[in-house]
């Protein structure tokens, strides 16, 4: 059990479709991360954003939960990001969380991005995952998630928000805002991590990555293709929690199917 949580939030630039190329330039990039408990990578980080993944070769992205498995072992810490994973003949965007002692945890996107077809071509998620985690709890989303308040409400006494995307420069000002909404009404750590650059289809990524912490306030942020680092304090939580009480008055609800 720990009081403390160390994180490295992974803001690269991605190659288009190129599984084997992103996990060789991704390992080159953290192979002097600091000391961290976790290791938090973008959306998609093998890809990008295609909706083609069939045009991508399958053994290839088999390969992405093995690289986890070792980048996991190499830096003796977690890591976590989507990838896109087939099963059954059908698509998923999904997010793996691997530590260092071989254990995995697992989420689907709940809301596929409608905007670019997303749901036509990957199934969406059905329940949410919280990961028990050196002392913290954490809720792991995907991306568009970020608009649906109701999806992330912390009715399960998480600590942690974490989201992975691929945001588009043209709606930045929402990922930032959302960001911090969320961290506040939910009394948690909010966790963002974003890429940087360009993609095939023309979007351009701002970074924008980011920690904020349970009142709103950010502590870290970054616009450059750069790894930045912070570390989360359950003391953080548990005095301001005993202080303000906001979760005491939370509205009970049942997420339907």
């Amino acid at each position: 059990m720990s009081d403390r949580l160390k994180i490295a939030l992974v803001q690269p630039s991605l190659l288009w479709e190129d599984p084997q190329s992103n996990l060789r330039r991704l390992e080159d990039f953290i192979q002097d991360v600091q000391e961290t408990d976790l290791i938090i990578l973008p959306e998609m980080f093998s890809t990008g954003f295609t909706m083609q993944p069939a045009k991508v070769n399958s053994a290839d992205l088999s390969k992405t939960l093995s690289w986890m498995d070792k980048m996991a072992q190499k830096h003796q810490c977690a890591i976590t990001g989507s990838t896109i994973v087939c099963e059954d003949g059908r698509y998923f965007n999904r997010l793996y969380f691997v530590n260092h002692e071989g254990n995995r945890w697992l989420y689907d996107k709940r809301h596929t991005f409608t905007l670019a077809g997303e749901d036509k071509v990957y199934t969406k998620g059905r329940n949410r995952t919280i990961i028990p985690y050196k002392g913290f709890r954490i809720c792991p989303m995907i991306c568009y998630d970020l608009r649906f308040p109701v999806w992330s409400r912390n009715s399960e006494d998480f600590d942690v928000l974490l989201y992975v995307a691929n945001w588009p420069s043209a709606r930045v000002d929402a990922w930032d805002t959302l960001l911090r909404a969320r961290a506040i009404e939910n009394m948690v750590y909010c966790i963002g991590v974003n890429r940087i650059g360009s993609d095939d289809n023309g979007l351009e990524y701002p970074g924008h990555s980011a920690v904020y912490d349970s009142l709103g306030n950010s502590l870290v942020f970054s616009e450059k293709e750069e790894i930045i680092y912070a570390e989360l304090h359950k003391e953080h939580l548990n005095s301001t929690r005993e202080k303000l009480k906001f979760l005491q008055d939370r509205d009970s609800f049942s997420l339907l199917p």
